[in-house]
């Protein structure tokens, strides 16, 4: 595991974290063209944004996990700000071996790096595996969260 890389992703890394994103199973279609120009604009639109970090964990020069960091500001808690983590993946077969960890224990440091009050992470209800992952790194299940969807994405 030494060999574990954690950096902000580049464009060149953008192949191998729609790859992780399209072996996810909720919903199986969700990503179906890397080609497609969307992923590049927000690719690009994510690395301008300094609230905003897209993850690349390499090992041995491949990319084998992502995640993206949002810093998000607030007037609660007298104005504290909050990180959050969304789309942790690792890739299938690497998984077990400790990379999700490390993965998260990247985020959580720079969130307090960031002065964060706290962080906080967004899991489908029905990842049963991966609740008890964040709860074994003592992570507790803490709001019931909702979803309105708009559109079909296009």
């Amino acid at each position: 595991m030494t060999g574990l890389a954690i950096r902000e992703a580049v464009l060149d890394d953008l192949p191998a974290i729609l790859a992780m994103l399209a072996q996810d199973t909720l919903p199986a279609d969700r990503e179906t063209d890397p080609a497609d120009p969307r992923y590049r604009a927000a690719f690009d639109t994510i690395v301008a944004d300094p609230n905003q970090i897209l993850v690349a964990a390499a090992l041995n020069g491949r990319v084998v996990g992502t995640l993206q960091l949002s810093f998000l500001p607030g007037l609660s808690f007298r104005g504290a700000w909050r990180g959050q983590i969304e789309a942790v993946r690792i890739a299938a077969d690497l998984r077990g071996r400790g990379y999700g960890e490390r993965l998260i224990d990247w985020a959580v440091e720079h969130c307090r790096e960031r002065d964060c009050f706290l962080v906080q992470l967004i899991s489908s209800s029905q990842r049963a595996d991966a609740h008890r992952f964040y709860q074994r790194l003592g992570w507790s299940k803490s709001h019931v969260g909702f979803k309105l969807k708009l559109r079909e994405p296009n």
